[in-house]
């Protein structure tokens, strides 16, 4: 029989909050997390927006020890990861062997490895930082976090773009059912830079960064979007499987129940290729669902004029007539597009939803688009009952992947 994954502890540091509790509360009544930029200067560029995380200390969840040479992603997940332990009063019950990290993390490292090169450049091999090198390395959040929680098992990096973090998710309960491990915090992180907001902003994906201007807004579904805001973050679930979590008397908060990937063969995500209809499909058939079970959908919507309308299409041609009676939410309205923390962000509101019944709304939603004719949840927070939930996630790059998170019994 199959081993059933379990969600026992959430790790989150958010544009909207820090903490499981904070973040959902924030969520739930529409706080936006979206304002000027103050980490780094915007003052050349059309767009000065993000989902930015305010005062972020990370000594008050890591001490001022070791950490000095850390880049800002690398603090987040380890702050995150922090955070993730204590909620799942995970102190010394596994053997640091029996315990494994997987991140999501394909952007992080950009401006620690532009900073290095071009520091040895200017001044010369010799005259750069040693310490700063670590930073350089794809893999050093996950490395980072897993010293700092002393995980000598499992540590992978995957760095599949915008859905790294639902990837993670997925490649670590593969990985407790297949039982070579006992335990793995799993989710995605992105810490906001400036080499990156500035490629997406001239790249004109940014609202607000085109030509043709615009109010720079984060909107999703919205007929008045044009281009995605960015933010940054960390979100980490702790993952078990249900006899370990049992015996340990942890706190089930949900059941990792299904999952799925595919590849869209199109650059950009203008268009769904069957890739998104396959991910969904394939998370249904794993959790042993159909359409009419889903309860919620947390949607990839990003405010992306052409992201949005592809997905609201994919929706309706994986879950048919359906659709339109299952309600969807859109977070990213509210934080930003975190990159890959955002698929594991949703993952985390996902288990929130189904704990408490309630769904987030997808705010700035004030003027319908004909291509996206579905329920968002405009603007106010819902009550239901939630026990199934579809959470979406789709890069840029054609990476699709589809999670289905359902209530524990």
């Amino acid at each position: 029989m199959e081993k059933r994954v379990v969600v026992t502890g959430i790790g989150i540091i958010s544009p909207v909050g820090v903490g499981k509790e904070s973040f959902w509360e924030n969520l739930q009544n529409g706080v936006s997390g979206i304002k000027p930029i103050s980490l780094f200067d915007v003052s050349e560029y059309r767009s000065k927006k993000a989902g930015e995380i305010p005062d972020f200390d990370p000594n008050k969840f890591l001490g001022s020890k070791g950490i000095r040479h850390f880049d800002r992603t690398s603090l987040l997940v380890t702050a995150a990861s922090s955070i993730c332990m204590e909620d799942a009063k995970l102190d010394k019950v596994y053997k640091e062997d029996d315990f494994g990290i997987v991140l999501g993390s394909t952007f992080g490292s950009i401006d620690s490895i532009s900073t290095f090169d071009m520091e040895a450049l200017s001044e010369g091999p010799n005259y750069v930082n040693p310490m700063d090198f670590p930073n350089t390395v794809l893999n050093a959040p996950a490395s980072r976090a897993s010293i700092f929680c002393r995980a000598k098992g499992l540590n992978s990096t995957i760095s599949t773009g915008e859905s790294s973090g639902v990837d993670a998710i997925i490649c670590a309960s593969d990985f407790l059912r297949l039982g070579r491990i006992k335990v793995v915090m799993a989710g995605g992180v992105y810490g906001l830079t400036k080499n990156i907001f500035w490629a997406a902003c001239k790249a004109g994906v940014l609202s607000g960064s085109n030509s043709a201007g615009g109010v720079e807004i984060c909107a999703p579904f919205d007929k008045r979007r044009n281009g995605i805001v960015m933010g940054e973050g960390a979100a980490l679930l702790l993952l078990e499987c249900m006899e370990d979590a049992k015996a340990r008397g942890a706190k089930i908060y949900a059941e990792v129940k299904g999952y799925g990937t595919s590849f869209n063969p199109n650059l950009g995500g203008s268009e769904d290729r069957g890739g998104g209809v396959r991910a969904i499909s394939m998370a249904l058939n794993g959790a042993g669902l159909k359409p009419k079970d889903v309860s919620l959908i947390y949607a990839n919507a990003n405010s992306s004029i052409n992201g949005d309308r592809m997905e609201s299409t994919v929706i309706k041609k994986a879950l048919g007539d359906l659709a339109k009676k299952i309600p969807i939410s859109a977070i990213k309205s509210m934080t930003g597009d975190c990159l890959d923390a955002s698929g594991a962000m949703q993952c985390a509101a996902s288990v929130m939803s189904i704990n408490t019944g309630f769904i987030p709304p997808t705010i700035n939603y004030k003027e319908a688009d004909p291509d996206c004719d579905l329920d968002y949840v405009p603007n106010k927070k819902r009550q239901a009952r939630v026990d199934n939930v579809l959470v979406e996630s789709f890069s840029y790059t054609g990476n699709c992947s589809a999670l289905i998170m359902s209530k524990y019994s």
